[in-house]
């Protein structure tokens, strides 16, 4: 299908040497030049924003050719007595994904905004699938990644049923291309509350539940628009004037600060534990997280069909990073490498290396801090899951199992 995880390592990090990065770098661009002389990075060095805009322009002119050898829809194995979360799963990637499993036989929980919407697809699927011989297992829960409360509700719900759950598929996302700066009830700016802080805490509290469906997964769907996002933990709402926020940097810091944060949990996730992480890059894709763009360039996509994936297509790597028997021991494999990145699965099924600054371990650690703080977490609150402690939330009380 995509070759061989075991036999694989990333390659070097984009345009870098794949090894660690540090604060020392040379920043450019805004906050730059200060942040250096205060001794910790405060922005991408030009070369560095250079090779990231490289890396989407080549993504966007090959990356049909690249993935030209997968099947479309992706096999799946069989996914009796598998049950998945899938975030933001009635439009989109997100609904091909759930889709996907549910008619491979997984028992899907479609974690969404619109549950009336979601009903409704499950019964388009059973009404289209009647051959299958058997019910959809599909079934709809509440969840809203603007409200940190939602996410702490839904977390609730499912770990009081003390049953597994064996991938948490974190795919829920927002583009808001040209549109002015906004904020979630609890504060936070939109992109970097949906794109990150949301799944984030969503991927910690059902740690309980991960555990007793070990050997699990949390697959984030991340994007090729990271290597050109930088991440000042001091500054994740971009509201201290030091840059001047647009949607296109609100999405690519967001994007950032998500796999830099799966690889910190990958990274004190005891590998004893059995949950693995992982980011899915789905490629370039014509879904609803660009159903904020302006008219013009909406029309633009539909004129060149032939570079953008479909949803269905855009589907095949997260699905791949959810189900593909080799990707526990790639992630394995990467944890007793002490590889920096969490395991990252590119459009076309293979391993692939995110950005340079993906790398920086020291701006990964503060990222870490920062986002258990606005997620109201305590700092040890994975190692106490894990142990099976209970830990409070501020958004509301969470207690492990």
């Amino acid at each position: 299908m995509a070759g061989d995880l075991r036999q694989r390592r990333p390659a070097g990090a984009a345009g870098g040497d794949g090894g660690v990065t540090s604060a020392a770098d040379t920043p450019s661009g805004g906050g730059g030049e200060e942040a250096e002389r205060k001794g910790r990075k405060g922005a991408l060095g030009w070369l560095e924003w250079g090779r990231g805009w490289m890396a989407i322009v080549g993504e966007f002119l090959f990356q049909r050719i690249a993935a030209s050898n997968l099947a479309n829809p992706l096999e799946l194995p069989p996914l009796e007595g598998v049950t998945f979360v899938v975030t933001g799963a009635t439009s989109g990637i997100g609904l091909e994904i759930a889709r996907q499993l549910a008619l491979a036989g997984g028992h899907v929980v479609m974690a969404v905004r619109r549950t009336k919407l979601a009903h409704e697809l499950i019964q388009k699927w059973q009404s289209e699938n009647s051959e299958l011989g058997r019910p959809i297992n599909a079934e709809v829960m509440e969840l809203d990644l603007l409200s940190l409360e939602s996410v702490v509700k839904f977390a609730d719900a499912w770990n009081a049923r003390m049953a597994p759950l064996h991938v948490l598929i974190n795919n829920a996302g927002i583009f808001s291309i040209g549109e002015p700066q906004r904020f979630s009830k609890d504060g936070y700016e939109e992109h970097m509350q949906v794109n990150h802080l949301a799944p984030a805490l969503l991927a910690v509290l059902l740690l309980p539940s991960l555990l007793r469906g070990s050997p699990s997964r949390v697959v984030n769907v991340s994007s090729v628009m990271h290597t050109v996002g930088f991440v000042d933990a001091e500054d994740m709402n971009m509201t201290s004037g030091k840059r001047k926020f647009t949607s296109m940097l609100g999405y690519s810091n967001s994007k950032l600060a998500q796999i830099k944060f799966s690889s910190m949990l990958h990274r004190r996730i005891p590998a004893e534990a059995g949950i693995n992480v992982i980011c899915a890059s789905p490629g370039i894709v014509h879904t609803n997280v660009a159903r904020d763009l302006p008219k013009l360039v909406v029309a633009a996509y539909h004129l060149i069909p032939y570079f953008i994936f479909d949803a269905q297509e855009g589907s095949r790597s997260t699905l791949f990073a959810a189900t593909d028997p080799q990707v526990p021991d790639y992630c394995e494999m990467l944890k007793s490498e002490d590889w920096p990145v969490c395991a990252c699965i590119s459009y076309d099924c293979n391993p692939m290396n995110a950005s340079e600054e993906s790398h920086n371990l020291e701006t990964s650690q503060q990222v870490w801090e920062k986002t258990l703080e606005m997620i109201g977490l305590p700092s040890d609150a994975v190692d106490r899951f894990i142990e099976g402690e209970s830990v409070q939330c501020r958004y509301g009380q969470q207690k492990a199992e």
